[in-house]
């Protein structure tokens, strides 16, 4: 009687797949990835304990070697949703462009060739303020630090050679996730007019494991957001009327940079439905919570 020593079909069958920065985002991913088919790795610098979805592996992203060495593993599908260090120039730097530079470069001294690079980016890159319609055609031409450092990452991978696709996510609020309810609560909230634009943290997660389960091309970005852009006067004021607070407008409030209405067309030309349709059903279930 001889052992079989050979591995499990199963096993044999599973993608394996790294989520490079892998926080709220990258963990609510991983939930909505069958274990059945999906192996998967998070990279942080402070890893948190394994769980049933996610084996962590420490590492900080700016050490060529430490992260050359978790890539040596080979994954099929890479996902890289950073959160820099510090909100300046010199973070967005080394959390995207750096990462992104050392990926690429790591992917080819190892003479890998994953199946897919998601990178996960933000609409900051748009810089419109007219309140006029935006989609991924539209052009980017950002002010700020993060629109332009995200920008410089999007197009090393973009050029990587790599089969990749960027999205670019909206405002996200969701669980742990509630400035405006606190900024209502305190009485410090916006009274600007502007078009405000928002994505659950659960329509983050789940179009990312769309796309990642998705049979057909992907196109090079797509602009992730709810349906329903609205001023941000009329965000705060309804969530102060389910709150029962009437003083709530503060005229020292800063208001939302830009003012724009994204279009999630293409998004939900890909057969994506979403959770959160509007802002009203996903704060209605966080201050229900509360």
């Amino acid at each position: 009687m001889t052992n079989n020593l050979s591995v499990p079909q199963n096993l044999q069958s599973m993608k394996k797949v790294l989520i490079v920065g892998c926080g709220d985002i990258g963990q609510r991913l991983a939930r909505y990835l069958e274990h059945d088919d999906y192996k998967i790795t998070g990279i942080r610098r402070n890893c948190p304990p394994d769980t049933l979805h996610i084996r962590y592996r420490s590492c900080d992203t700016s050490d060529y070697s430490a992260f050359k060495s978790v890539l040596e593993e080979g994954f099929n599908i890479i996902v890289i949703t950073m959160t820099p260090a510090e909100r300046s120039d010199a973070g967005y730097r080394q959390a995207y462009v750096q990462t992104c530079c050392y990926l690429v470069e790591a992917l080819n001294a190892l003479d890998l060739q994953p199946e897919l690079i998601i990178f996960v980016s933000s609409t900051a890159v748009y810089a419109q303020d007219d309140g006029s319609w935006v989609d991924e055609n539209s052009p980017t031409a950002p002010t700020g630090f993060s629109g332009k450092r995200l920008l410089e990452a999007e197009a090393i991978i973009h050029n990587s050679g790599f089969t990749n696709t960027v999205v670019r996510f909206s405002g996200i609020y969701g669980p742990g996730r509630n400035r405006l309810i606190e900024q209502v609560k305190q009485g410090r909230a916006s009274a600007s007019e502007h078009f405000t634009n928002r994505i659950h943290a659960e329509d983050c997660a789940c179009f990312l494991a769309h796309l990642i389960k998705h049979t057909g091309s992907l196109a090079p970005v797509y602009i992730a957001t709810d349906s329903h852009p609205t001023p941000m006067v009329d965000v705060v004021s309804w969530i102060a009327g389910k709150l029962g607070i009437k003083d709530f407008l503060s005229g020292e409030a800063v208001n939302e940079r830009g003012n724009k209405q994204l279009n999630n067309e293409l998004m939900r030309s890909t057969g994506y439905k979403l959770r959160y349709e509007n802002f009203r059903q996903g704060y209605l279930e966080m201050i229900n919570k509360n």
